[in-house]
Protein backbone atom coordinates (compact mmCIF):
# COMPACT_ATOMS: atom_id res chain seq x y z
CA UNK A 1 0.00 0.00 0.00
CA UNK A 2 1.33 3.50 -0.52
CA UNK A 3 1.14 6.54 1.01
CA UNK A 4 1.59 10.11 0.70
CA UNK A 5 2.54 13.12 2.53
CA UNK A 6 3.16 16.75 1.42
CA UNK A 7 6.89 17.62 1.62
CA UNK A 8 7.85 21.35 2.01
CA UNK A 9 11.55 21.92 2.47
CA UNK A 10 14.69 24.58 1.63
CA UNK A 11 18.06 23.37 0.32
CA UNK A 12 21.25 25.31 1.85
CA UNK A 13 25.39 25.41 0.44
CA UNK A 14 27.17 24.03 2.89
CA UNK A 15 31.53 23.47 2.84
CA UNK A 16 33.52 21.65 5.45
CA UNK A 17 33.89 25.53 7.32
CA UNK A 18 30.10 25.53 7.45
CA UNK A 19 28.93 25.77 11.13
CA UNK A 20 25.52 25.48 12.33
CA UNK A 21 24.37 28.53 13.97
CA UNK A 22 22.42 28.28 17.65
CA UNK A 23 19.63 27.41 16.15
CA UNK A 24 17.66 27.77 19.15
CA UNK A 25 18.20 31.06 18.89
CA UNK A 26 15.45 30.64 15.72
CA UNK A 27 12.01 33.03 16.73
CA UNK A 28 9.70 30.27 17.67
CA UNK A 29 11.83 27.64 18.62
CA UNK A 30 11.65 26.48 22.58
CA UNK A 31 14.23 23.58 22.12
CA UNK A 32 16.57 21.78 19.92
CA UNK A 33 16.93 17.71 19.76
CA UNK A 34 19.62 16.41 18.25
CA UNK A 35 18.69 13.30 16.65
CA UNK A 36 22.28 11.95 15.81
CA UNK A 37 23.71 10.53 12.59
CA UNK A 38 22.14 8.01 10.10
CA UNK A 39 23.15 6.17 7.03
CA UNK A 40 21.35 6.60 4.11
CA UNK A 41 21.70 4.68 1.07
CA UNK A 42 19.53 5.79 -1.75
CA UNK A 43 19.06 4.24 -5.98
CA UNK A 44 16.85 6.69 -8.45
CA UNK A 45 15.33 5.60 -11.19
CA UNK A 46 14.42 7.32 -14.62
CA UNK A 47 14.74 6.60 -18.09
CA UNK A 48 17.64 6.61 -20.18
CA UNK A 49 16.87 9.69 -21.61
CA UNK A 50 16.06 11.46 -18.03
CA UNK A 51 12.10 12.16 -18.43
CA UNK A 52 11.36 12.11 -15.00
CA UNK A 53 14.54 14.79 -13.78
CA UNK A 54 13.01 16.87 -17.07
CA UNK A 55 10.26 17.23 -15.39
CA UNK A 56 11.49 17.26 -12.01
CA UNK A 57 9.87 13.83 -10.20
CA UNK A 58 12.32 11.77 -9.17
CA UNK A 59 11.64 8.17 -8.31
CA UNK A 60 14.02 6.03 -5.56
CA UNK A 61 14.36 2.85 -3.53
CA UNK A 62 16.23 4.29 -0.32
CA UNK A 63 17.30 2.13 2.82
CA UNK A 64 18.39 3.20 6.31
CA UNK A 65 16.40 5.95 8.27
CA UNK A 66 12.76 5.83 9.39
CA UNK A 67 11.07 5.93 6.21
CA UNK A 68 12.68 3.39 3.72
CA UNK A 69 10.99 1.89 1.11
CA UNK A 70 10.13 3.25 -2.77
CA UNK A 71 9.68 7.09 -2.65
CA UNK A 72 8.27 8.53 -5.80
CA UNK A 73 8.14 13.27 -5.47
CA UNK A 74 5.78 14.85 -7.65
CA UNK A 75 6.21 18.93 -7.81
CA UNK A 76 3.38 21.01 -6.90
CA UNK A 77 5.21 24.09 -6.16
CA UNK A 78 8.37 25.50 -5.91
CA UNK A 79 10.31 23.88 -3.07
CA UNK A 80 6.82 21.94 -2.54
CA UNK A 81 6.69 18.47 -3.68
CA UNK A 82 3.65 15.47 -2.50
CA UNK A 83 5.98 11.96 -1.73
CA UNK A 84 4.61 8.94 -2.46
CA UNK A 85 5.60 5.93 -0.21
CA UNK A 86 5.77 2.44 -1.03
CA UNK A 87 7.35 -0.72 1.06
CA UNK A 88 10.61 -1.89 -0.09
CA UNK A 89 10.58 -4.24 -2.52
CA UNK A 90 12.77 -5.68 -5.79
CA UNK A 91 11.19 -3.79 -8.58
CA UNK A 92 8.93 -0.26 -8.91
CA UNK A 93 5.74 -0.85 -7.42
CA UNK A 94 3.03 -0.88 -9.63
CA UNK A 95 1.44 2.42 -8.18
CA UNK A 96 4.12 4.10 -8.83
CA UNK A 97 4.82 2.52 -12.08
CA UNK A 98 0.89 4.28 -13.06
CA UNK A 99 1.76 7.73 -11.48
CA UNK A 100 5.21 7.89 -14.19
CA UNK A 101 2.97 6.37 -17.01
CA UNK A 102 2.26 9.58 -18.81
CA UNK A 103 5.81 10.79 -18.69
CA UNK A 104 8.10 7.40 -19.66
CA UNK A 105 4.79 5.97 -21.94
CA UNK A 106 6.67 2.56 -22.72
CA UNK A 107 10.44 3.31 -21.92
CA UNK A 108 11.99 1.49 -19.28
CA UNK A 109 13.08 3.03 -16.03
CA UNK A 110 16.16 1.93 -14.60
CA UNK A 111 19.04 2.85 -11.98
CA UNK A 112 20.52 6.39 -13.03
CA UNK A 113 21.98 7.48 -9.77
CA UNK A 114 22.95 6.20 -6.52
CA UNK A 115 23.58 8.74 -3.24
CA UNK A 116 24.96 7.46 -0.11
CA UNK A 117 24.30 10.14 2.45
CA UNK A 118 25.20 10.64 6.10
CA UNK A 119 22.70 12.55 7.86
CA UNK A 120 22.79 14.68 10.74
CA UNK A 121 19.16 15.34 12.14
CA UNK A 122 18.41 18.53 14.09
CA UNK A 123 14.25 18.33 15.55
CA UNK A 124 12.95 22.40 16.43
CA UNK A 125 10.51 21.69 18.47
CA UNK A 126 8.46 24.40 19.89
CA UNK A 127 7.62 25.25 23.60
CA UNK A 128 5.30 22.46 24.41
CA UNK A 129 7.90 20.08 22.56
CA UNK A 130 5.65 19.91 19.19
CA UNK A 131 8.46 19.25 16.32
CA UNK A 132 8.42 22.57 13.92
CA UNK A 133 10.64 21.26 10.96
CA UNK A 134 13.62 19.21 10.90
CA UNK A 135 16.74 20.17 9.74
CA UNK A 136 19.97 18.10 8.80
CA UNK A 137 23.23 18.23 7.44
CA UNK A 138 23.59 15.87 4.91
CA UNK A 139 27.07 14.73 3.66
CA UNK A 140 26.68 13.18 0.62
CA UNK A 141 28.60 11.05 -2.21
CA UNK A 142 27.07 10.29 -5.49
CA UNK A 143 27.80 7.65 -8.15
CA UNK A 144 26.34 8.03 -12.00
CA UNK A 145 25.45 4.07 -12.62
CA UNK A 146 25.91 1.98 -14.30
CA UNK A 147 29.41 1.72 -13.21
CA UNK A 148 29.78 4.10 -10.72
CA UNK A 149 32.96 5.12 -12.51
CA UNK A 150 31.58 9.01 -12.31
CA UNK A 151 31.35 10.71 -8.91
CA UNK A 152 30.78 13.57 -6.81
CA UNK A 153 30.23 14.32 -3.04
CA UNK A 154 28.98 17.37 -1.70
CA UNK A 155 27.65 19.18 1.70
CA UNK A 156 24.42 20.75 2.24
CA UNK A 157 21.74 21.74 4.60
CA UNK A 158 17.94 20.47 4.19
CA UNK A 159 14.99 22.04 6.39
CA UNK A 160 11.88 20.21 6.05
CA UNK A 161 8.73 21.75 7.68
CA UNK A 162 6.92 19.29 10.05
CA UNK A 163 3.31 17.87 9.24
CA UNK A 164 0.44 20.98 9.22
CA UNK A 165 3.48 23.37 10.16
CA UNK A 166 3.09 26.56 8.97
CA UNK A 167 5.75 27.56 6.00
CA UNK A 168 6.70 31.26 7.04
CA UNK A 169 8.66 29.25 10.10
CA UNK A 170 10.92 28.05 6.92
CA UNK A 171 11.37 31.47 6.32
CA UNK A 172 12.42 32.64 9.80
CA UNK A 173 14.86 29.49 9.54
CA UNK A 174 16.16 30.84 6.49
CA UNK A 175 17.10 34.26 7.55
CA UNK A 176 18.99 32.53 10.85
CA UNK A 177 21.28 30.57 8.62
CA UNK A 178 21.94 33.32 5.90
CA UNK A 179 22.79 35.39 8.79
CA UNK A 180 25.44 32.63 9.78
CA UNK A 181 26.75 32.88 6.36
CA UNK A 182 25.19 29.48 4.48
CA UNK A 183 23.39 30.77 1.34
CA UNK A 184 20.31 29.25 -0.54
CA UNK A 185 21.35 26.01 -2.87
CA UNK A 186 21.60 25.86 -6.39
CA UNK A 187 20.36 22.93 -7.35
CA UNK A 188 16.47 21.81 -6.05
CA UNK A 189 17.45 18.84 -5.43
CA UNK A 190 20.29 16.42 -4.83
CA UNK A 191 19.30 14.18 -8.02
CA UNK A 192 19.52 17.40 -10.06
CA UNK A 193 23.13 18.72 -8.44
CA UNK A 194 24.53 14.51 -9.01
CA UNK A 195 23.16 14.27 -12.86
CA UNK A 196 24.80 17.62 -13.30
CA UNK A 197 28.16 17.03 -11.29
CA UNK A 198 28.38 13.44 -12.98
CA UNK A 199 27.70 13.55 -16.35
CA UNK A 200 24.82 15.03 -18.30
CA UNK A 201 21.88 16.69 -16.91
CA UNK A 202 18.18 16.26 -18.64
CA UNK A 203 17.19 18.12 -21.96
CA UNK A 204 15.02 20.59 -21.54
CA UNK A 205 13.07 22.47 -24.16
CA UNK A 206 14.90 25.91 -25.26
CA UNK A 207 12.56 28.97 -24.02
CA UNK A 208 13.18 31.72 -26.59
CA UNK A 209 11.74 34.80 -26.74
CA UNK A 210 8.67 33.95 -29.23
CA UNK A 211 8.75 36.15 -32.13
CA UNK A 212 6.79 34.63 -34.88
CA UNK A 213 2.93 33.40 -34.46
CA UNK A 214 4.39 30.09 -34.93
CA UNK A 215 6.32 30.66 -31.67
CA UNK A 216 3.65 32.12 -29.63
CA UNK A 217 1.51 28.98 -31.38
CA UNK A 218 3.78 26.29 -30.36
CA UNK A 219 4.60 27.54 -26.72
CA UNK A 220 0.92 27.43 -26.26
CA UNK A 221 0.78 24.15 -27.61
CA UNK A 222 3.47 23.07 -25.58
CA UNK A 223 2.05 24.37 -22.15
CA UNK A 224 -0.71 22.63 -22.79
CA UNK A 225 0.31 18.97 -23.25
CA UNK A 226 2.76 19.38 -20.62
CA UNK A 227 -0.65 20.16 -18.16
CA UNK A 228 -1.99 16.81 -19.34
CA UNK A 229 1.24 14.93 -18.79
CA UNK A 230 2.06 16.71 -15.25
CA UNK A 231 -1.79 16.20 -14.18
CA UNK A 232 -1.95 12.92 -14.90
CA UNK A 233 -0.66 11.43 -11.68
CA UNK A 234 -3.11 14.27 -9.52
CA UNK A 235 -6.32 12.55 -11.63
CA UNK A 236 -5.42 9.13 -10.89
CA UNK A 237 -4.82 10.07 -7.07
CA UNK A 238 -8.05 11.55 -6.89
CA UNK A 239 -6.84 15.12 -5.78
CA UNK A 240 -9.28 18.23 -5.90
CA UNK A 241 -10.17 19.57 -9.11
CA UNK A 242 -7.84 17.81 -11.60
CA UNK A 243 -9.70 15.87 -13.82
CA UNK A 244 -11.15 19.73 -14.36
CA UNK A 245 -7.83 21.08 -15.13
CA UNK A 246 -6.89 18.13 -17.26
CA UNK A 247 -9.73 18.49 -19.14
CA UNK A 248 -9.30 22.13 -19.53
CA UNK A 249 -5.92 22.17 -20.55
CA UNK A 250 -7.09 19.09 -23.23
CA UNK A 251 -9.68 21.19 -24.66
CA UNK A 252 -7.29 24.39 -24.84
CA UNK A 253 -4.87 22.60 -26.63
CA UNK A 254 -7.58 21.42 -29.07
CA UNK A 255 -9.14 24.56 -29.55
CA UNK A 256 -5.50 26.30 -30.50
CA UNK A 257 -5.02 22.98 -32.92
CA UNK A 258 -8.65 24.09 -34.56
CA UNK A 259 -8.11 28.11 -34.63
CA UNK A 260 -4.45 28.55 -35.58
CA UNK A 261 -5.43 26.18 -38.58
CA UNK A 262 -2.54 28.98 -40.55
CA UNK A 263 -0.20 28.39 -38.40
CA UNK A 264 -0.27 24.73 -37.34
CA UNK A 265 -1.68 22.16 -40.91
CA UNK A 266 -5.25 21.34 -39.65
CA UNK A 267 -5.07 18.40 -42.35
CA UNK A 268 -1.96 17.11 -39.98
CA UNK A 269 -3.47 18.03 -36.62
CA UNK A 270 -7.08 16.62 -37.34
CA UNK A 271 -6.45 13.65 -35.88
CA UNK A 272 -4.93 14.54 -32.97
CA UNK A 273 -7.76 17.05 -32.42
CA UNK A 274 -10.58 13.76 -32.98
CA UNK A 275 -8.23 11.70 -29.73
CA UNK A 276 -8.16 15.52 -27.48
CA UNK A 277 -11.95 15.42 -28.28
CA UNK A 278 -12.19 11.83 -27.08
CA UNK A 279 -10.41 12.27 -23.82
CA UNK A 280 -12.22 15.45 -23.25
CA UNK A 281 -14.93 13.80 -23.22
CA UNK A 282 -13.44 10.83 -20.92
CA UNK A 283 -12.92 13.24 -18.56
CA UNK A 284 -15.64 14.80 -18.52
CA UNK A 285 -17.87 11.43 -17.26
CA UNK A 286 -16.71 12.09 -13.97
CA UNK A 287 -16.54 15.74 -13.84
CA UNK A 288 -20.12 16.45 -14.80
CA UNK A 289 -21.05 13.91 -12.27
CA UNK A 290 -18.88 16.19 -9.79
CA UNK A 291 -20.84 19.44 -10.93
CA UNK A 292 -24.19 17.62 -11.10
CA UNK A 293 -23.92 16.38 -7.88
CA UNK A 294 -22.79 19.79 -5.55
CA UNK A 295 -25.45 21.92 -8.02
CA UNK A 296 -28.24 19.67 -6.65
CA UNK A 297 -27.13 19.48 -3.12
CA UNK A 298 -26.85 22.99 -3.17
CA UNK A 299 -30.63 23.52 -4.66
CA UNK A 300 -31.95 21.21 -1.64
CA UNK A 301 -30.09 23.01 0.98
CA UNK A 302 -31.31 26.08 -0.26
CA UNK A 303 -34.91 24.72 0.91
CA UNK A 304 -36.92 25.47 3.86
CA UNK A 305 -37.15 22.38 5.81
CA UNK A 306 -40.91 22.01 5.52
CA UNK A 307 -40.13 21.96 1.48
CA UNK A 308 -37.78 18.60 1.89
CA UNK A 309 -40.78 15.96 2.12
CA UNK A 310 -38.90 12.24 2.06
CA UNK A 311 -35.82 10.69 2.10
CA UNK A 312 -34.62 13.16 -0.88
CA UNK A 313 -30.85 13.49 0.25
CA UNK A 314 -30.97 10.05 1.22
CA UNK A 315 -32.15 8.80 -2.39
CA UNK A 316 -29.41 11.45 -3.81
CA UNK A 317 -26.57 10.26 -1.64
CA UNK A 318 -27.14 6.81 -3.56
CA UNK A 319 -27.32 8.31 -6.87
CA UNK A 320 -24.28 10.46 -6.65
CA UNK A 321 -22.59 7.25 -4.72
CA UNK A 322 -23.35 5.18 -7.65
CA UNK A 323 -22.33 7.48 -10.33
CA UNK A 324 -18.65 8.92 -8.96
CA UNK A 325 -18.03 5.04 -7.94
CA UNK A 326 -18.91 3.72 -11.74
CA UNK A 327 -16.89 7.46 -13.36
CA UNK A 328 -14.21 6.98 -11.33
CA UNK A 329 -13.01 3.75 -11.87
CA UNK A 330 -13.92 4.74 -15.72
CA UNK A 331 -11.21 7.69 -15.57
CA UNK A 332 -8.32 5.43 -14.08
CA UNK A 333 -8.97 2.83 -17.25
CA UNK A 334 -8.99 5.45 -19.67
CA UNK A 335 -5.10 6.64 -18.58
CA UNK A 336 -4.41 3.18 -18.72
CA UNK A 337 -5.69 2.63 -22.01
CA UNK A 338 -3.12 1.90 -25.05
CA UNK A 339 -5.44 4.74 -26.71
CA UNK A 340 -4.56 7.33 -24.36
CA UNK A 341 -1.19 6.37 -24.51
CA UNK A 342 -0.70 7.03 -27.98
CA UNK A 343 -1.97 10.13 -27.62
CA UNK A 344 0.27 11.08 -25.50
CA UNK A 345 2.81 10.02 -28.11
CA UNK A 346 1.31 11.70 -30.85
CA UNK A 347 1.35 14.73 -28.91
CA UNK A 348 5.56 14.38 -28.36
CA UNK A 349 5.79 13.86 -31.72
CA UNK A 350 3.52 17.12 -32.42
CA UNK A 351 5.96 19.31 -30.32
CA UNK A 352 9.16 17.35 -31.67
CA UNK A 353 8.50 18.07 -35.67
CA UNK A 354 5.28 20.53 -35.79
CA UNK A 355 3.48 20.90 -39.45
CA UNK A 356 3.72 24.55 -39.90
CA UNK A 357 2.47 26.45 -42.89
CA UNK A 358 3.49 29.37 -43.83
CA UNK A 359 1.16 31.36 -41.48
CA UNK A 360 3.93 30.43 -38.73
CA UNK A 361 6.32 32.80 -39.78
CA UNK A 362 4.24 35.94 -39.62
CA UNK A 363 3.74 38.45 -37.12
CA UNK A 364 1.97 37.31 -34.26
CA UNK A 365 0.20 40.45 -34.02
CA UNK A 366 -1.62 39.97 -37.90
CA UNK A 367 -1.36 36.25 -37.32
CA UNK A 368 -3.09 35.43 -33.87
CA UNK A 369 -5.79 38.64 -34.21
CA UNK A 370 -6.64 37.41 -37.35
CA UNK A 371 -7.68 34.04 -35.91
CA UNK A 372 -9.49 35.56 -32.64
CA UNK A 373 -11.37 37.60 -34.65
CA UNK A 374 -12.36 34.64 -36.84
CA UNK A 375 -13.61 32.70 -33.94
CA UNK A 376 -15.42 35.82 -32.59
CA UNK A 377 -17.79 36.04 -35.68
CA UNK A 378 -18.46 32.59 -35.00
CA UNK A 379 -19.60 33.20 -31.50
CA UNK A 380 -21.28 35.98 -32.98
CA UNK A 381 -23.51 34.16 -35.16
CA UNK A 382 -24.65 31.35 -32.74
CA UNK A 383 -25.73 33.83 -30.07
CA UNK A 384 -27.65 35.59 -32.65
CA UNK A 385 -29.52 32.66 -33.70
CA UNK A 386 -29.49 31.01 -30.22
CA UNK A 387 -32.02 34.08 -29.47
CA UNK A 388 -34.16 34.08 -32.42
CA UNK A 389 -35.10 30.90 -30.81
CA UNK A 390 -38.29 30.42 -28.80
CA UNK A 391 -37.66 28.89 -24.85
CA UNK A 392 -37.90 25.41 -25.12
CA UNK A 393 -35.59 22.27 -26.12
CA UNK A 394 -34.10 23.87 -29.38
CA UNK A 395 -33.33 27.23 -27.62
CA UNK A 396 -31.79 25.16 -25.28
CA UNK A 397 -29.45 22.89 -27.91
CA UNK A 398 -28.82 26.73 -29.69
CA UNK A 399 -27.03 27.85 -26.32
CA UNK A 400 -25.17 24.55 -25.67
CA UNK A 401 -23.82 25.55 -29.32
CA UNK A 402 -23.13 29.04 -28.38
CA UNK A 403 -21.47 28.04 -24.90
CA UNK A 404 -19.09 26.09 -26.82
CA UNK A 405 -18.26 28.53 -29.69
CA UNK A 406 -17.44 30.85 -26.76
CA UNK A 407 -15.10 28.81 -24.72
CA UNK A 408 -13.12 27.89 -28.08
CA UNK A 409 -12.80 31.93 -28.84
CA UNK A 410 -12.35 32.57 -25.21
CA UNK A 411 -9.09 30.06 -25.12
CA UNK A 412 -7.70 31.64 -28.79
CA UNK A 413 -7.95 35.07 -27.16
CA UNK A 414 -5.94 33.37 -24.28
CA UNK A 415 -3.28 32.28 -26.53
CA UNK A 416 -2.78 35.11 -27.95
CA UNK A 417 -2.26 37.34 -24.90
CA UNK A 418 1.63 37.26 -24.56
CA UNK A 419 1.46 38.91 -28.55
CA UNK A 420 -1.20 41.43 -28.27
CA UNK A 421 -1.26 42.13 -24.72
CA UNK A 422 -4.41 43.80 -23.14
CA UNK A 423 -6.75 43.93 -25.58
CA UNK A 424 -6.61 39.99 -25.87
CA UNK A 425 -6.96 40.03 -21.95
CA UNK A 426 -9.81 42.07 -21.81
CA UNK A 427 -11.43 40.17 -24.66
CA UNK A 428 -10.91 36.93 -22.83
CA UNK A 429 -11.94 37.94 -19.68
CA UNK A 430 -15.30 38.97 -21.52
CA UNK A 431 -16.03 36.04 -23.48
CA UNK A 432 -15.29 34.26 -19.68
CA UNK A 433 -18.24 35.73 -18.87
CA UNK A 434 -20.35 34.69 -21.61
CA UNK A 435 -18.96 30.84 -21.42
CA UNK A 436 -19.30 30.65 -17.99
CA UNK A 437 -23.39 32.16 -18.10
CA UNK A 438 -23.95 29.78 -21.05
CA UNK A 439 -22.04 26.80 -18.79
CA UNK A 440 -24.77 27.41 -16.08
CA UNK A 441 -27.77 27.40 -18.47
CA UNK A 442 -26.50 24.29 -19.62
CA UNK A 443 -25.93 22.39 -16.05
CA UNK A 444 -29.58 23.72 -15.95
CA UNK A 445 -30.77 21.50 -18.54
CA UNK A 446 -28.65 18.89 -17.42
CA UNK A 447 -30.09 18.49 -13.86
CA UNK A 448 -33.83 19.00 -14.91
CA UNK A 449 -33.05 15.85 -16.68
CA UNK A 450 -31.58 14.04 -13.66
CA UNK A 451 -34.17 15.66 -11.59
CA UNK A 452 -36.67 14.32 -13.59
CA UNK A 453 -35.32 10.86 -13.51
CA UNK A 454 -35.20 11.02 -9.40
CA UNK A 455 -38.62 12.17 -9.44
CA UNK A 456 -39.83 8.82 -11.56
CA UNK A 457 -37.22 6.96 -9.19
CA UNK A 458 -38.77 8.35 -5.93
CA UNK A 459 -42.57 7.91 -7.41
CA UNK A 460 -42.45 4.48 -8.28
CA UNK A 461 -41.12 3.53 -4.81
CA UNK A 462 -43.72 5.03 -3.04
CA UNK A 463 -41.78 8.10 -1.94
CA UNK A 464 -43.22 11.82 -2.29
CA UNK A 465 -41.96 13.39 -5.39
CA UNK A 466 -42.97 16.80 -4.61
CA UNK A 467 -39.75 18.24 -3.24
CA UNK A 468 -38.02 17.14 -6.86
CA UNK A 469 -40.61 18.73 -8.67
CA UNK A 470 -39.95 22.24 -7.00
CA UNK A 471 -36.35 21.86 -7.60
CA UNK A 472 -37.04 21.40 -10.83
CA UNK A 473 -39.22 24.35 -11.15
CA UNK A 474 -36.46 26.80 -9.85
CA UNK A 475 -34.23 25.37 -12.02
CA UNK A 476 -36.50 26.19 -15.01
CA UNK A 477 -36.77 29.89 -13.22
CA UNK A 478 -33.01 30.23 -13.28
CA UNK A 479 -32.71 29.24 -17.29
CA UNK A 480 -35.24 32.16 -17.99
CA UNK A 481 -33.43 34.34 -15.97
CA UNK A 482 -30.03 33.56 -17.75
CA UNK A 483 -31.74 33.82 -20.78
CA UNK A 484 -32.50 37.13 -19.65
CA UNK A 485 -29.37 38.08 -18.91
CA UNK A 486 -27.29 37.01 -21.80
CA UNK A 487 -28.18 39.78 -24.14
CA UNK A 488 -25.97 41.91 -21.95
CA UNK A 489 -23.31 39.98 -20.96
CA UNK A 490 -22.68 39.26 -24.43
CA UNK A 491 -22.92 42.93 -25.54
CA UNK A 492 -20.24 43.97 -23.54
CA UNK A 493 -17.61 41.03 -24.63
CA UNK A 494 -18.61 41.84 -28.37
CA UNK A 495 -17.78 45.38 -27.19
CA UNK A 496 -14.27 43.63 -26.34
CA UNK A 497 -13.54 42.29 -29.27
CA UNK A 498 -10.18 42.37 -31.54
CA UNK A 499 -10.39 44.87 -33.93
CA UNK A 500 -8.88 45.01 -37.28
CA UNK A 501 -5.47 47.59 -37.17
CA UNK A 502 -6.43 50.60 -39.64
CA UNK A 503 -4.75 50.23 -42.92
CA UNK A 504 -5.38 46.53 -42.65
Amino acid sequence: MADSKREIERKYEATDATRLPDLGRVAGVGSVAHEGVMELDAVYYDTEDLRLAAGNVTLRRRTGGSDAGWHLKLPVADGVRDEIRAPLSGHVPARLTALIRSRVLDAPVVPVVRLVSARDVHVLLDDDGAPLAELSVDEVRAERLPGGDRTAAWTEIEAELADDGDPAFLDTVGRTLEEAGIRPATAPSKLARALAETGSAPARPREDEPRTAGDHVLGYVRRQAEAIVALDPAVRRGLPDSVHRMRVATRRLRSALRTYRRVLDREATRPLGTELKWLAGELGVDRDQEVLDARLRARLDALPRPLVIGPVRARLRLWSAAGRSGSRRRTTAVLDSARYLDLLRALEALLAAPPLLPGATAAPGDELARAVRKDHRRLAGRVAHALEQAPGPERDAALHSARKAAKRARYAAEAARPALGKPAKKAAKRLKAVQSLLGDHQDGVVARGTLRALAVQAHAAGEPSFTWGLVYGREEAVAAATERELPGVWHRAHKARIRRARGH
